[in-house]
């Protein structure tokens, strides 16, 4: 295993600290016969869980072994595969070098174990390379990248020479991309720092879910797919009352463009200062980025709001055409007024104009499309439980207790909202599952 490991060109970047460079270093140690057998086992063990917290985080099955080098494969950014993420397969010198890789780790997924186990009294290679996982929920693990990496496994496992693994490969990066950024939906920032991380569980809502507003969502909708489309696109505000819906708008936008290429960076306001960082690190890539804020306002105290307005309009630089910024919140303005902000007002030419009211409405107007989610009437507010109810046959009430009992807990509840709304099928689904 060593002496193929070593002989990378092209991903020779992997990591020191990966499974597949510990288990180099155990491989080259007991090829050469300078090790102790107590030690080796012991360090042979180590990888093998780190092995197996890998799988158990993304659901790998079957052979453990031939998922892990396939998750390498998929998520090692070098220029080869960066390269094929923008364009897929092309010409080049790379390419034969590229190939030289594939038919190493075509020997490395057929790797006979045997030798170790059998010299060092083991079976843990034979158990990881036919291997049951317990069946876990899908919110446990990342099911997207599971079901990617699977079928790369797959690819290459089937593939009978370095030729097809190739195309196989070149394939995936131009479909789904590189690394992070190319597997994974959504992103959220590490705490401390501007560096990207995934979000592994988001939710599966999609536009059909979200009952109503339809002229609303036909204006989101027109403009993501302007976005992904690499046409002019605006940075959007979703304002009104909550539980309306907006969040739930964005998410389903997610989900429902994730296969053209848009992902979601979600950030708060105390991370604001980090956004130039944040642009930087995706602005080359080949997808579209939607930074997400949800529940966005400011306190007149507040000053996050500068850093944000100089990165939409305002700055020297101008933000990539492959990032937008979508936010939600419960204000029209975002920041909070005060009569003392009318204090400064004064006259010119008929006109009164304020300082710190301009100031503070300039935020809003940098985004170039607002969209307004009001709450529900009452009957549009029945309309929503009685549709939401269609999609459990095992809710078994008529439209009129339906109804009434809607009411009753509407009145308890928080009021009249597809939230609520929501929250009174869960309730009457927990019931009925007793």
């Amino acid at each position: 295993m060593y002496s193929e490991i070593s002989k990378l060109i092209v991903y020779k970047d992997i990591s020191n600290d990966s499974v597949i460079s510990g288990l180099s270093e155990i491989f080259r140690k007991f090829e050469g016969k300078n090790f102790n057998s107590e030690q080796l086992v012991s360090d042979i063990y180590s990888q093998i869980h780190r092995l197996l917290e890998i799988s158990t985080e993304y659901g790998f099955d079957d052979n453990l072994w031939q998922s892990y080098l396939a998750f390498m494969i998929a998520t090692t950014e070098t220029p080869f595969s960066m390269v094929c993420e923008l364009n897929g397969a092309s010409e080049g010198s790379v390419n034969s070098l590229a190939k030289h890789d594939f038919k190493l780790f075509k020997k490395l997924f057929n790797y006979d174990f045997s030798d170790i186990e059998y010299a060092l009294s083991i079976d843990c290679f034979s158990t990881i390379c036919s291997y049951k996982a317990v069946k876990k929920d899908s919110r446990k693990y990342n099911e997207s990248v599971s079901v990617k990496v699977k079928n790369l496994r797959d690819a290459i496992r089937d593939a009978s020479d370095e030729d097809e693994i190739f195309l196989a490969v070149t394939e995936f990066y131009r479909q789904y991309g590189v690394g992070t950024l190319g597997l994974n939906k959504a992103f959220r920032l590490k705490e401390g720092s501007s560096e990207l991380e995934p979000i592994s569980n988001t939710q599966e809502v999609y536009l059909d879910d979200l009952i109503g507003y339809e002229i609303q969502k036909k204006t989101l909708v027109e403009n993501t797919e302007a976005f992904v489309s690499g046409r002019k696109a605006n940075n959007v505000l979703l304002f009104g009352d909550s539980g309306t819906g907006k969040s739930t708008s964005i998410k389903a936008i997610l989900n429902e463009y994730y296969d053209q290429g848009l992902r979601i960076i979600e950030i708060y306001k105390h991370q604001f200062k980090h956004l130039s960082n944040i642009i930087a690190s995706v602005k080359n890539r080949n997808y579209r980025f939607i930074i997400y804020m949800d529940d966005l306002s400011f306190e007149d105290f507040e000053i996050e709001y500068k850093y944000l307005k100089a990165v939409i309009e305002g700055g020297l630089e101008i933000t990539p055409e492959n990032i937008l910024i979508y936010a939600t919140s419960n204000r029209r303005h975002l920041i909070k007024e005060n009569w003392s902000d009318r204090e400064d007002v004064v006259t010119q030419g008929g006109l009164h104009q304020s300082d710190s009211m301009e100031e503070k409405l300039s935020l809003v107007n940098r985004f170039g499309i607002t969209i307004n989610y009001s709450k529900p009437s009452r009957s549009e507010y029945l309309e929503i439980v009685r549709k939401l109810a269609e999609k459990h046959p095992e809710i078994a009430m008529s439209e009129d207790e339906l109804a009434a009992e809607a009411n009753k807990w509407e009145l308890w509840h928080g009021g009249i909202s597809g939230r609520t709304a929501q929250q009174f099928i869960n309730y009457l689904l927990g019931k009925a599952s007793e």
